[in-house]
């Protein structure tokens, strides 16, 4: 199979799958055309994703399609952007129509689920890579940085954190019980918090996606707002099966585990209590901003070491 039959039969009907007129021109040409709405900023965003790295060898394609754009689009659940288009650019070792299928399929899935269309891309041969940059667009001056924590500020998050994390330990098992089963799924189908990023735009004073690892990405924030941060484990939201299956561990994967792609951002007690209700308790409080720089854990084992995942093995 060629290269332009391979983007046609596979790739070529996502470009249908979510309709919206910022996109003026999809695939097909040398460049797509977007247009941004007055009053909206274009918000934009890279990930790339190598086999043996970010996931493993052999993976199922129709999980790693549907991963690949999922962690590209929790970037703009991070900035409170809503999605518009995205571009792939993928490096396959061979054309192998069954795994492009499954691939599509994940893909064509996600693409669906989050209301973003392909705007186009590239395909070559060589070791298997995927990079997505996904577009998206806030209200003009209102996108969530990762810069504007203030003293007093709470440390929130959007969900349960160290699952996928988990789900690690349980990728080869070929007849996970029910419980490894939940943990999986927060693996294979991350769900970016697009909605609720969405209605924190302008209300959030920073916030990221939780790829890293709970401690790792909440030190960005701290590191460009010039701030540190308080913490309670006790308050750090667990799912009953990772306890159940992780027992004492279940603590160091929630606050070191990446792959989770939950936001963790950073509020204003007032702005916080003033939320719609339905906003507000998909927020969990688990700490608040200090004006000393770093990072304290209380309820933390002695010695703890505030570290997440460094694609080039430094500790932060």
């Amino acid at each position: 199979m060629g290269e332009f039959e391979l983007i046609r039969q596979y790739f070529q009907p996502l470009a249908s799958n979510a309709s919206n007129d910022q996109l003026v021109l999809g695939p097909g040409d040398d460049c797509a055309i977007q247009r941004v709405p007055p009053g909206r900023d274009l918000v934009f965003s890279v990930d790339t994703l190598v086999e043996g790295v970010h996931f493993p060898p052999h993976y199922a394609p129709s999980h790693l399609g549907w991963r690949a754009l999922a962690v590209a689009v929790s970037d703009l659940a991070a900035m409170g952007a809503e999605p518009v288009c995205f571009t792939l650019a993928l490096s396959l070792p061979e054309a192998d129509s069954d795994w492009l299928a499954g691939f599509a399929e994940g893909l064509s899935r996600a693409s669906q689920a989050f209301g973003i269309t392909l705007a186009g891309g590239d395909t070559t041969r060589g070791p298997l890579t995927i990079t997505i940059q996904v577009h998206g667009t806030v209200k003009a001056g209102q996108a969530l940085l990762r810069s504007g924590a203030r003293e007093g500020d709470r440390v929130c998050v959007t969900g349960p954190m160290g699952n996928a994390g988990a789900a690690l330990d349980y990728l080869e098992d070929p007849e996970p019980g029910a419980l490894k089963r939940a943990l999986l799924a927060s693996y294979h189908g991350p769900q970016p918090q697009l909605k609720l990023g969405a209605s924190l735009a302008g209300k959030a004073s920073a916030a990221i996606d939780i790829s890293d690892g709970l401690l790792a990405d909440l030190q960005h924030i701290l590191e460009a707002s010039g701030v540190g941060a308080e913490l309670d484990v006790a308050s750090i939201p667990m799912s009953d099966e990772l306890r159940q299956l992780q027992g004492v561990r279940a603590l160091d994967l929630a606050l070191t585990a990446g792959d989770d792609y939950q936001l963790c951002l950073t509020i204003a007690p007032e702005t916080l209590a003033a939320l719609p209700a339905p906003v507000r308790e998909q927020l969990t409080v688990i700490g608040r901003i200090v004006p000393e720089p770093g990072l304290t854990l209380t309820g933390a084992p002695a010695g703890y070491q505030t570290q997440g995942y460094d694609h080039f093995g430094r500790s932060d």
